[in-house]
């Protein structure tokens, strides 16, 4: 069975025509919808979810199912939720198509990170797990915007003529009497104009957004990369426990507490297989753990795609 994982964002046809016009088979897809900016916005990518989720049963004839994500900006609840997804579809024996092309970034990225990591733990469905991306044919923002000059011109035009004065006067500043009515259509044209020319510069000098928005305290979300190599039983063990009792101040103080917990004798054996397998997980290895100096010892934590390996198997009984 093929199903396809579906952000929906404030598109439709890269969703969708793809599916169509390459005659992919669909069996069941997976929309995702989230809170993006506005009121507005949402109401928005919830229209176009109800829409996708119509066409993809009677286009294709596939069964559909709609999850909401809380906060698209938040990066580790977006992955752990495509973690999820996507392992209990290979669980049920399906092959998984990711469509990464809408969303946040955030969420693209994160849902992308999570099918490669799942590629590499589950080496036998690597060639089962898709991510994929389509091209629009045309962006309408800039058409947008150019309609929106012919509008504003039209604007200018009808003020001129309703008026009966030029662009440039004060919409206000108008005859009395029998030019009331004149005056009042005069300010509402007015005002829509200059509506119009403020969002329009705004466009022309920032493009299609504006500022940089705050999140979790900060402006920029890191982005983790997925480990080219899959975890060992031992170095499971080793990222539970920094997961479970966080930073360490040393290696040694991490193999004393892994020995306490499994009933080992800390040993000098013990330790060196601790320091082989931290060693293994670190910067030079699979990047899962950090480690910093600290005088003659190396305060060891978990990097960030360490935590996220941590959280998407949460649920999981180490070996």
């Amino acid at each position: 069975m093929q199903t396809h994982i579906v952000p929906v964002g404030f598109d439709y046809d890269r969703l969708i025509a793809p599916l169509v016009r390459d005659q992919y088979d669909v069996d069941r897809v997976i929309l995702l919808e989230g809170a993006v900016g506005s009121e507005a916005n949402v109401e928005y990518s919830r229209h176009l979810s109800q829409k996708l989720e119509t066409d993809f049963e009677n286009l294709l004839g596939a069964t559909t199912e709609r999850f909401v994500l809380e906060d698209v900006y938040d990066y580790d609840e977006a992955f752990e939720q495509a973690y999820d997804l996507i392992n209990d579809e290979l669980d049920r024996g399906n092959e998984v198509w990711v469509n990464i092309a809408a969303m946040p970034r955030t969420v693209s990225f994160a849902f992308a990170t999570a099918a490669h990591s799942l590629m590499v733990e589950r080496q036998d469905d690597r060639e089962h797990i898709h991510t994929y991306y389509t091209a629009p044919e045309k962006y309408l923002e800039t058409e947008l915007a150019e309609e929106l000059r012919e509008q504003a011109t039209l604007l200018e035009d009808l003020l001129e003529s309703t008026v009966g004065q030029s662009v440039e006067s004060d919409a206000a500043d108008v005859l009395e009497g029998d030019r009331v009515e004149a005056q009042l259509e005069g300010e509402r044209v007015a005002e829509r104009l200059q509506s119009a020319r403020n969002l329009l510069a705004e466009f022309d000098e920032r493009g299609t957004t504006i500022g940089a928005k705050e999140i979790d305290g900060a402006h920029i979300v890191e982005l983790p990369v997925a480990s080219f190599s899959n975890v060992k039983p031992f170095e499971e063990l080793i990222l539970y426990k920094l997961g479970e009792d966080g930073e360490f101040e040393s290696v040694s103080e991490l193999a004393e507490a892994l020995a306490r917990e499994l009933n080992e004798e800390y040993t000098d054996s013990f330790r060196s297989k601790v320091i082989y397998n931290v060693d293994r997980l670190g910067p030079g290895g699979k990047g899962y753990i950090e480690r910093e100096e600290h005088g003659k010892s190396y305060r060891t934590r978990l990097s960030r795609i360490g935590e996220l390996w941590v959280r998407a198997h949460s649920d999981s009984t180490p070996v």
